[in-house]
């Protein structure tokens, strides 16, 4: 007996019953994906309403003075266009000079048409976009303190303990409980170095008090 594939679909949940019925949607951008593009099934349907409802809109860069990457900001083409208030944006832009090369060699050492290997102790944990492999989080675990070094020497933020984020982008629970569990035992040690000082002390002033008793005694 043959087996049918039954679909369903991602959005709305509706029993997708023919192969043409079926549309692949892939999501390259969204303010929850994390880890690079993902893809789903839906209806044709909901594919046609989702072209239906697109919107304009202008993708720009923005080269700030103090930021390492750029900026990617997606908005409304409208909205983009009302920010020229000298001449109308299709002029703008006509006019506007093509994209230079900036002559500065960024921070991470690298130009921009070089695509740097971040599963190496080089250029491990720097920031950048797209998915963290398993071999730079493993690099990060294993020499965090040295490639933090690395990274403060470079002038690009350091991979911090206490951000949730860096935690959980690099696998870092495993390193917290242990830095958790140091800080603990060095506290306990702390509390118990004062516990034995305070117990010398008193051993002290009892031995004193034992010498003058035997000394009023004698007299």
């Amino acid at each position: 007996m043959g087996q049918k594939t039954v679909r369903f679909s991602d959005l709305s949940g509706q029993l997708i019953m023919h192969d043409d019925a079926l549309a692949r949607i892939v999501v390259q951008e969204h303010p929850e994906l994390i880890d690079g593009p993902v893809e789903i099934e839906a209806l044709t349907d909901e594919a046609e309403a989702i072209e239906q409802a697109a919107l304009r809109v202008a993708v720009v860069d923005l080269y700030l003075p103090d930021d390492v990457e750029p900026r990617r900001i997606v908005m409304e083409a409208d909205a983009f266009d009302k920010l020229a208030t000298e001449n109308p944006m299709d002029q703008l832009l006509i006019a506007a000079r093509p994209v230079r090369r900036s002559p500065r060699t960024p921070v991470n050492g690298s130009s921009r048409g070089e695509r740097l290997d971040y599963s190496t102790l080089e250029h491990a944990g720097k920031p950048h976009k797209g998915k963290v492999t398993d071999a730079e989080k493993q690099l990060v675990r294993d020499h965090l303190d040295e490639i933090n070094q690395r990274l403060a020497g470079q002038g690009i933020r350091t991979i911090s303990l206490a951000d949730a984020d860096h935690i959980e982008r690099y696998g870092l629970q495993a390193s917290v409980r242990d830095r958790t569990a140091e800080l603990d035992f060095d506290l306990e040690e702390e509390d118990s170095a004062v516990e034995d000082s305070a117990v010398e002390d008193s051993a002290v002033e009892v031995g004193d008090s034992v010498v003058e008793d035997r000394a009023v005694a004698a007299g």
